[in-house]
C-alpha cells in the first residue's frame, strides 16, 4: 500500500511507489470482515465523516503520463440510438475520464451491466467512446478464474497502450468472484479470502495500482468496487462522485419530508434507517410500503386492515409479498414514529385490477394504484408542509423516491402523475426537492421537467443508502483503503 504525508482531500500523496504491502490471505479476511461488520473495529462512520476521509480526484494529480489507472465506471447503463437515450451514467463519468486523459494516463474502466453474468459491454464501450471522441477497445476474458491470474496479453495490451488510452475490460458479473460477497456470513469469509487477496492483488500487479471510483451507483458488495481497493498504491472518487456526495447527497441527508413507494417490501428497512435519524417529520407512502404500514396503524389503533393477495401466503414468492414480519417491522416503526412526533400519511383508497375505486381491499384484491382521495390527502399534506416553513432561514428539504402504482400501464398513472406536480409546487414554494432516480426519475421525465426539482440521483440505491444509517459499500471500502495505507 501507500504512505501519506498529508490526509486532507486534496493533498498530494507525495511516497507513490515508495512502499507497497502484497495482500495476504490473513490481511484480506481481515479487510472483509470490517467491510461486512463482522469485526469489532468494523468502521459505522456518519456519511459526512467517510467523505472526509476519502481522496478527491485532485489528490491525483502527481501521477505522471503512461501510467495505468483503474477507473469503477458506471457502466449498467442501456444506450439507446442517439446521444443522450439512456446514457445518462456513462455521461456522468466523461469529465473525469477525459481529465486523466489530458493527463496522459492509460485509463482501463470496468464495472457490470445488469445482474446476468451473460451481459456485455459492446454497446456500453462503444457509446462511452462517442462520448470521449476517441475509440475504446473492449478487453474480453481479462481474468482466468481457474488459475485466479490475469492472462499475459491483458497486462501487455496495457503496458504497450499510448498515454491518453481509454480501455474497457468485459462485464465483471461474468466472473462469480465478482459476486462472491454478495450473500457471504462471516462463515464464509475465511475460505473467500485466498481468491478475493489473489484476485485483488493480480488486478494490482497486471493492470493497474491506482485506482478511481466514479460509479455512484455501484451499492453492491462487488469485489470490483470493494475488493480491489485493499490492493491499490491509490485511491480517490471521481469528479462526479464527490461532487454528488458533498453536493445533493448531503443536502438530500437533511429531508424533512420523505415521499416513499415502491412494489417490494425490502423497501421498509430503508424507511426505517431513514426515519430512525431522526430528521423526518412526514412520510407519505403509496404500493407495498403503504399498505404494511396501513395495516400495522390499524392494528395499533384497536382495528386490522385486509391486505388482499398481498398477505396471502400462497402469494409468499411474490415481490408484493407481505409477510407478518414485516407488518410487525411496519408497527414498531410507526410507534416510535409516533412517539417523536413523525406523520405517516397514507392512501384512503386504492385502484384495483379492474380500473375501479375502492377504500378496502377484500381477499382476492390487489392495489396497483393510489386512488383520487389518496392523491387529494396527498396534496393536502404536501400544503401543510409547505405551511411549516414559516420563518425558517434553511430551506426545508423533500426526498421522493419511487412511483404510486404500476405507472407504465396507463390504467395505473394517475396517482404518480398526479402527485409529480407536487414536486414542482414544493420547488416553487423554496422547498428542495430531491428524486432518488430509477423509477422516480423516469416519471419526472415522462410527467414533469428537470427544473421542477432541485435535483435527480442517477442511482436510488446508493441515495437509500446515504439516507439511512446503513454504509455505501465502496465509501467502507475506500476509507479502509485509506486507513490501511496510514499504518
Amino acid at each position: 500500500m501507500f504512505r501519506t504525508e498529508q490526509d486532507n482531500n486534496n493533498a498530494p500523496f507525495t511516497h507513490f511507489g515508495a512502499f507497497e504491502m502484497l495482500l495476504t490471505d490473513e490481511t484480506m479476511l481481515a479487510w472483509c470482515r470490517r467491510l461486512t461488520g463482522v469485526s469489532d473495529d468494523a468502521p459505522r462512520l456518519p456519511l459526512e465523516d467517510y467523505l472526509k476521509a476519502i481522496p478527491r480526484f485532485d489528490a491525483l494529480r502527481d501521477i505522471p503520463s503512461g501510467t495505468p489507472v483503474l477507473v469503477r465506471g458506471d457502466l449498467d447503463a442501456k444506450p439507446g440510438p442517439n446521444i443522450g437515450d439512456g446514457d445518462i451514467r456513462l455521461r456522468s463519468m466523461v469529465d473525469t475520464l477525459n481529465e486523466g486523459r489530458e493527463r496522459g494516463w492509460v485509463q482501463i474502466i470496468f464495472g457490470h451491466i445488469g445482474r446476468k453474468p451473460e451481459g456485455t459491454l459492446v454497446n456500453v464501450a462503444a457509446r462511452l467512446g462517442e462520448l470521449l471522441d476517441t475509440e475504446i477497445e473492449l478487453l474480453s476474458d481479462w481474468f482466468d478464474e481457474t488459475s485466479l491470474i490475469v492472462p499475459a496479453a491483458i497486462s501487455e495490451k496495457i503496458r504497450t497502450s499510448a498515454p491518453g488510452t481509454v480501455l474497457m475490460l468485459e462485464n465483471t458479473r461474468r466472473y462469480d468472484i465478482e459476486r462472491s460477497l454478495w450473500k457471504a456470513g462471516a462463515e464464509q469469509l475465511p475460505s473467500l479470502s485466498q481468491p478475493l487477496a489473489k484476485f485483488a492483488q493480480e488486478l494490482a500487479d497486471n493492470i493497474a495500482k491506482v485506482y478511481v471510483h466514479e460509479a455512484l451507483s455501484a451499492g453492491s458488495f462487488d469485489a470490483s468496487s470493494t475488493i480491489v481497493p485493499a490492493a491499490m498504491q491509490r485511491v480517490a472518487m471521481g469528479r462526479y462522485l464527490a461532487s454528488e456526495m458533498d453536493g445533493p447527497m448531503l443536502r438530500c441527508r437533511r429531508s424533512q419530508l420523505v415521499i416513499f413507494s415502491g412494489l417490494k417490501i425490502d423497501k421498509m428497512d430503508d424507511l426505517e434507517a431513514i426515519v430512525g435519524r431522526g430528521l423526518v417529520r412526514m412520510v407519505i407512502a403509496a404500493g407495498s410500503l403503504a399498505m404494511s404500514l396501513k395495516k400495522a396503524s390499524a392494528q395499533l389503533d384497536g382495528g386490522d386492515f385486509c391486505l388482499g393477495v398481498a398477505e396471502n401466503p400462497e402469494h409468499s414468492e411474490k415481490p408484493y409479498y407481505i409477510g407478518p414480519d414485516r407488518i410487525k417491522q411496519a408497527r414498531d416503526m410507526v410507534k416510535r414514529g409516533r412517539a417523536h412526533s413523525v406523520e405517516f400519511v397514507l392512501p384512503v383508497d386504492f385502484i384495483l385490477a379492474d380500473g375501479s375505486t375502492s377504500q378496502a381491499l377484500a381477499a382476492n384484491d390487489q392495489q396497483f394504484d393510489v386512488g383520487p382521495k389518496s392523491s387529494a390527502l396527498f396534496e393536502q399534506k404536501v400544503g401543510q408542509f409547505i405551511d411549516s416553513a414559516g420563518n425558517r432561514d434553511d430551506p426545508l428539504v423533500a426526498f421522493h423516491n419511487g412511483v404510486f402504482g404500476m405507472f407504465e400501464d396507463p390504467r395505473f398513472e394517475s396517482g404518480t402523475k398526479r402527485f409529480i406536480a407536487q414536486l414542482k409546487r414544493m420547488t416553487d414554494a423554496n422547498v428542495e426537492v430531491y428524486v432518488g432516480g430509477g423509477e422516480g426519475g423516469k416519471a419526472l421525465e415522462r410527467y414533469g421537467k428537470p427544473d421542477w426539482i432541485t435535483h435527480c440521483f442517477t442511482a436510488g440505491g446508493t441515495v437509500l443508502n446515504a439516507l439511512g444509517n446503513e454504509p455505501i459499500p465502496y465509501l467502507q471500502a475506500l476509507y479502509l483503503a485509506v486507513q490501511h495505507s496510514d499504518r
